[in-house]
Formats: structure tokens, C-alpha cells, sequence
């Protein structure tokens, strides 16, 4: 799932430096100041979720942003944003209801 490689970090600033365009893991590693290694394993992980892919002409890897890109986590927030929405829109109500009948008995407690 989409969400295990973008819980990290690093890994979200690389879909983020993609969205501008095609980068070689050699300048995303420089860009994050980290090795070629620790680099790989992170576009391994993004590759993995199908949000990034990577080919390689010579000696250089160079990677895009994937098919998959985020339209599956996506969806996945908007079917949760409107079950919240839903949820605080009832709890509106509620509150809305218990202000008016205690703005109600006090003013019947002044009379």
C-alpha cells in the first residue's frame, strides 16, 4: 500500500523533487545528503508501492514519478474525510442543541 512508503520522510520529499521532473538517484541522493545506497532503498520502497519507477540507460538510474502515483491513497482519504465530515456535522447539531437548551434554562432561572 501507498501509505507504508509514504510514512516516510525522505521518501515523500522524493515524490515531491519527481513532481517537478525526472531525477537520477545519484541527484536525489546528493539532494538529500545521503548515500547512493540508503537512496536506492528508499526509490526500492517507492517502486514497490508503484508510485515511482526507474530505468536505466548506461550508468544512470533515473526516476519518475509512477502509474500508480497517489489516486489510490487518495480516494482513500476522501472516503475517510467524508465519514469525519459526516461525523462533525452530527456533533454541530448536538452541541448546537445543548447550547440552545442551556441559554433557555438560564434564562428561565432568572425570571
Amino acid at each position: 500500500m501507498s501509505f507504508a512508503a509514504l510514512s516516510d520522510a525522505t521518501r515523500r520529499g522524493v515524490l515531491s523533487q519527481l513532481g517537478r521532473g525526472d531525477a537520477s538517484i545519484t541527484d536525489l541522493a546528493e539532494r538529500f545528503h545521503m548515500t547512493l545506497t540508503g537512496m536506492k532503498k528508499h526509490v526500492g520502497v517507492l517502486e514497490q508501492a508503484g508510485l515511482v519507477t526507474t530505468k536505466k540507460v548506461g550508468r544512470v538510474r533515473t526516476c519518475q514519478l509512477g502509474p500508480r502515483r497517489l489516486e489510490e491513497a487518495a480516494e482513500w482519504l476522501e472516503r475517510y474525510r467524508r465519514r469525519w465530515d459526516a461525523r462533525f456535522d452530527e456533533l454541530d447539531k448536538v452541541v448546537e442543541e445543548r447550547t440552545r437548551k442551556e441559554t433557555s434554562d438560564e434564562r428561565r432561572k432568572r425570571k
